[in-house]
């Protein structure tokens, strides 16, 4: 059910929460997982009135905290990685643009099942858009879903590609760089620990030396992350993440990782304070967001440049004491080429678009409702389509736009189709952490990631 006013809000959590201060305590922890989450977590997202929706995500938040489920930096993993003690795991990071509720918890089903410790849950500054999912709904369905599924421990949630749109920068740099900033606000305050600011758009190749090209890159990437480190709570290094080439590009190389590196690390340095810098670096190895769709909507077969991305991620750190690479764009890569990333040292890998795919995929998800987005999008996206697309790639390259719209009917459809498809995720979920090698790596994490219980006022009303 969906609370419709703040007076039932507060009834329907007799005997199960208390409200004492600005803290939440479990009073029957089974009647929490077993239906009141549930209730909250819709409210939190679908109540019309925001003091309500406000409300509901605090009380999930809070209750979260009060039975051990924090938000966390991955930063003092990352570091460990970067002094070598740590290795032969990569990390996924994991988009969700459906039902993130549910999904959620097929992605905490899957870790916990394989003692699963560093999985990062994270999206991206275009998606918050597209999918209609504001940083602190994001945090609370994530939060529910660990509740939910009676997960404890540290929750990894990431802004992923904060990025600066070159166009909107070249016509009016202030803003575009006030909107990044506002938004790396909003998440930290959403409980988002983890941040990759993306200013590789700003990459320049007309420069005559790598360090010029990388400049207004390496410079922006410092300032954003002198704001990040002076709006972190108090005892909590958030984890940043740079970026040399954008996602699409030509191939990174070790020289405009060096060249990033040094004039970003000379930015942080210039008052004489020594700041903390990233944890890790995003490069470039071949691979494009969402995959390349053949005329059939099936994906391309891409060649991904493995021996770039372990001598990257061995300079990293090496060199510069980071974790190692990144690699984005990977979820619609053959399923054999995912063990090779711990072999080569790959810090972080994210992935997205396949687990899109399973759910418009799927025979799970009701064919009249794959239809009436399909029809959306055909009436309200063809601007974006190509005059060479044949509309299997137009569906393929827009259907992401169609889960902000419908967002009420996904998370709206019978039980029985949600569970189907949170089975079919699952099972996705389970195979890459096993390929990724991060399974019976909980207590890796534990050893070094100890997160803390960051105030969080309650609202008016409760």
């Amino acid at each position: 059910m969906i609370f419709e006013t703040m007076d039932q809000l507060r009834k329907g959590l007799d005997g199960v929460l208390e409200i004492r201060g600005d803290d939440v305590r479990a009073l029957d922890e089974n009647r929490l997982r077993q239906s009141l989450v549930d209730d909250l977590i819709y409210t939190a997202v679908f109540s019309p009135r925001e003091e309500i929706r406000g409300a509901a995500r605090w009380l999930i938040r809070r209750a979260g905290a009060g039975i051990g489920i924090l938000s966390a930096s991955i930063q003092p993993l990352y570091e460990a990685m970067g002094r070598k003690e740590v290795k032969g795991f990569t990390v996924p990071a994991i988009n969700i643009r459906a039902f993130t509720y549910h999904t959620a918890q097929s992605v905490l089903r899957a870790a916990l099942k394989g003692a699963v410790g560093p999985v990062i849950f994270e999206i991206a500054r275009s998606e918050i858009d597209y999918t209609k999912q504001r940083p602190e709904e994001y945090t609370a369905a994530v939060t529910a879903a660990a509740i939910r599924t009676g997960y404890r421990g540290p929750l990894f949630l990431q802004g992923d590609h904060f990025q600066v749109n070159a166009k909107n920068f070249a016509a009016d740099a202030a803003a575009e760089v006030k909107a990044v900033k506002d938004l790396i606000w909003e998440a930290i305050d959403a409980g988002f620990y983890n941040i990759d600011v993306d200013t590789s758009t700003l990459v320049d190749p007309g420069k005559s030396t790598v360090r010029e090209q990388q400049k207004l890159n390496y410079s922006l990437a410092a300032e954003l992350t002198v704001m990040i480190r002076d709006l972190e709570p108090a005892g909590v290094t958030i984890s940043v993440g740079g970026e040399i080439g954008e996602v699409g590009g030509k191939n990174s190389t070790v020289e405009e990782l060096r060249a990033f590196m040094d004039g970003y690390l000379a930015e942080l340095e210039k008052d004489g304070e020594r700041i903390k810098g990233i944890s890790k670096m995003s490069v470039q190895t071949g691979t494009t967001h969402g995959g390349v769709p053949l005329a059939d909507g099936t994906v391309a077969k891409v060649k991904l440049d493995f021996e770039t991305l372990e001598k990257l991620s061995e300079a990293a750190r090496a060199e510069y004491g980071l974790s190692g690479a990144v690699q984005h764009g990977a979820s619609t890569l053959p399923n054999e080429a995912f063990d090779r990333f711990p072999k080569i040292g790959t810090a972080e890998i994210h992935l997205a678009t396949g687990f899109q795919n399973i759910v418009y995929d799927s025979p799970n998800l009701p064919e009249d409702l794959r239809k009436k987005i399909y029809d959306y999008l055909k009436a309200n996206m063809a601007g974006e389509r190509k005059e060479s697309d044949t509309e299997e790639q137009f569906l393929y390259k827009t259907r992401k736009k169609g889960f902000g719209p419908f967002k009420k009917e996904l998370w709206s459809l019978p039980s029985a189709n949600l569970e189907a498809i949170g089975k079919e995720l699952e099972s996705q979920f389970a195979f890459l952490f096993e390929k990724l090698n991060v399974n019976n790596t909980a207590d890796i994490t534990a050893r070094f990631v100890r997160p803390l219980d960051v105030p969080l006022k309650k609202p008016s009303g409760l």
